[in-house]
């Protein structure tokens, strides 16, 4: 399965991926610095700022920057991945920032319109937040 993640909501969409991985299926998700993450600007911010002033900056937590590992971090927290299940599954789950070649003209949409953005006023971008979070 080919996700083009331009304009869904990050939570939803990495929901879908994650059931989709578990039942056995690869998950290709593409532009996935598009997607989206509802909620006022300054108060994501402040939540992921919060968050990465949590225990040392050498032994962790640690937080992804690059918006495909930020996605692909997302998923992760919707898989059981200490369980062989759940890895198996993650192996299966791919992201990539743009559209490889490979896979331009093969992208699937999803067409729940309750996962797109439109109904949202408020939100930020993947790719904003990891460029703020990486100052």
């Amino acid at each position: 399965m080919i996700i083009d993640a331009s304009g869904l909501i990050l939570g939803r969409m990495a929901t879908l991926a994650a059931k989709k991985a578990l039942g056995g299926e690869e998950v290709v998700i593409v532009n996935s610095e598009k997607a989206v993450i509802t909620g006022r600007k300054k108060d994501i911010l402040l939540k992921h700022r919060l968050r990465t002033e949590l225990g040392q900056p050498t032994q962790g937590p640690f937080f992804q920057k690059r918006p495909d590992l930020y996605v692909r971090r997302a998923i992760r927290g919707m898989v059981p991945r200490k369980k062989a299940r759940g890895r198996d599954a993650f192996r299966k789950v791919r992201c990539f920032i743009g559209l490889p070649a490979e896979f331009s003209g093969k992208a699937e949409t999803i067409e729940a319109a309750d996962i797109r953005k439109s109904s949202a006023r408020n939100y930020i971008t993947v790719r904003e937040l990891c460029r703020l979070i990486a100052k």
